[in-house]
């Protein structure tokens, strides 16, 4: 890219020296004062003024344009080309997202689901030359999004998760499954899946311990979160007749498991209570899992 750059940048603070002219020069003129001064009126009075009337503050100009292009020529501007080349050793992110019924429970707002929705295409937006992509599972579990540096195509299919894209349950052992088949064949120096889930893994031909251990034996590391808040939870049931109501119902999330997920894997376990504790945690992971950049500059 071009570059203008001056050698000596501070002689530009002679450039004050303009405005201090201007000024001096219509305190003359308000107080009357010639701008030249003569011995003898004489020589003034006989000459001829000539067809060509000059602008009254004409001399200002010429002088100011003086002094400005001699101050910018004494700071020695220069212009080149700036050329910058960026080393990376990017990440591979498989957001794993839970998308079972039990995720719309309202103890995070506005649901588990919405919310953690939120969370996550807001820790997509923060990330430079990573590789993200992103898995969902209830009864099964799916691809939504391959890994990619399209993070606009990303951010879009979060928009389309639901609640009942997939059949019903919990089938943790294949999210974390279908993310390692696509982790396994990456060269990333780091690779990482970051799951999340309100409960326990009941469906599946592959239990999540399996999983974590074939996680390990590729090299990825799984940070997993258990969203919900201690004791019960708020939970919509839509009823024809009477319309939307509340009942309370047991939150229960297997942290025992998601602990051992990550211990495994050299992990972290962490719990959601709230959308607060949510964020927080995102960031967190954000902080643990940046990608170097080493950049040099060269100038012509």
């Amino acid at each position: 890219m071009m570059e203008l750059r001056f050698v000596n940048p501070i002689l530009l603070l002679l450039l004050l020296i303009v405005p201090a002219m201007v000024a001096i020069y219509f305190y003359r003129s308000a107080k009357g004062q010639p701008a030249i001064a003569f011995s003898d009126l004489h020589p003034v009075k006989t000459a001829s003024t000539g067809s060509l009337k000059w602008p009254p503050h004409i001399l200002l100009g010429l002088r100011t344009l003086v002094v400005c292009c001699a101050v910018i020529a004494l700071a020695r501007p220069q212009s080149g080309l700036k050329e910058v080349e960026v080393k990376t050793e990017g990440i591979d992110i498989l957001l794993v997202m839970d998308v079972s019924s039990s995720m719309l429970a309202e103890d995070i707002e506005p649901n588990r689901l919405e919310a953690a929705n939120a969370v996550a295409s807001k820790f997509v937006e923060g990330r430079i030359n990573d590789r993200i992509g992103l898995v969902v599972f209830s009864g099964k579990a799916y691809t939504q999004c391959p890994l990619t540096l399209d993070y606009g195509i990303l951010l879009n299919l979060f928009q389309e998760i639901k609640v009942g894209m997939i059949e019903d349950g919990t089938a943790i052992g294949m999210g974390l499954g279908v993310a390692v088949n696509r982790l396994k064949e990456s060269d990333a120096k780091s690779k990482v899946i970051v799951l999340l889930t309100d409960g326990r893994n009941n469906r599946g031909e592959i239990d999540a311990g399996t999983a974590a251990q074939l996680a390990q034996t590729f090299g990825i590391k799984i940070y997993t979160i258990g969203a919900g808040a201690q004791g019960a939870a708020p939970y919509p049931i839509d009823d024809p007749l009477f319309g939307r109501r509340y009942v309370q119902v047991k939150v229960d999330i297997d942290e025992e498991m998601l602990q051992e997920i990550a211990q495994i894997t050299k992990g972290h376990y962490y719990r959601a209570t709230d959308r607060d504790s949510l964020e927080s945690i995102y960031r967190e992971i954000d902080k643990l899992e940046k990608t170097e950049l080493d950049m040099t500059e060269f100038t012509l």
